[in-house]
């Protein structure tokens, strides 16, 4: 590149600014006339060329597809707080002689995980029924097991529920 080439004569500001307004990229032009295209986008903002081109593009039908907003994701928080708003269940209405009652060699993946009985005892199970999604626990035990801390409920009515468990 010649001396002359390097510096920006009105003849190159001229052309640049005709191919500019003719819809060229600035690699072509970069191209055509010997420079590097960098060189071709800093001439271009100086001479406000390049805001210009980029607010005629913006008034254009824009083809741009919008995404949809995607789903949240249940959380276990939800799936608990969900739990917690229905009614309390009584110890007595909790599946303790579930018909799904499984050893521990049985119990798989599928298998509501709540111990029943003394360990110890020949009759020693789990519960078996169906565990609530990401969840070890049926719906029933999960409520018995997750409970709500005092800010996401009424406290006296968590120590009341929690000591009719304890009975």
């Amino acid at each position: 590149m010649t001396a002359a080439q390097r510096t920006w004569t009105t003849e190159r500001v001229t052309l640049l600014k005709d191919r500019i307004n003719a819809g060229f990229t600035c690699g072509q032009i970069a191209g055509e006339m010997g420079l590097s295209r960098n060189a071709v986008i800093g001439k271009a903002t100086r001479l406000g060329l390049l805001g210009q081109r980029a607010s005629a593009r913006t008034t254009a039908p824009s083809r741009i597809r919008r995404r949809e907003p995607r789903p949240k994701p249940t959380t276990p928080q939800h799936i608990l707080r969900a739990l917690w708003a229905q009614p309390q269940l009584s110890c007595a209405e909790v599946p303790e002689s579930s018909a799904n009652r499984c050893s521990l060699f049985e119990l798989r993946e599928w298998h509501c995980r709540w111990p029943i009985g003394d360990p110890t005892a020949k009759n020693f199970g789990f519960c078996g029924n169906k565990p609530l999604n990401g969840f070890p626990y049926c719906a029933a035990h999960a409520r018995i097991g997750y409970r709500p801390s005092a800010r996401y409920g009424n406290p006296v009515r968590h120590l009341e529920s929690r000591a009719a468990i304890m009975e």
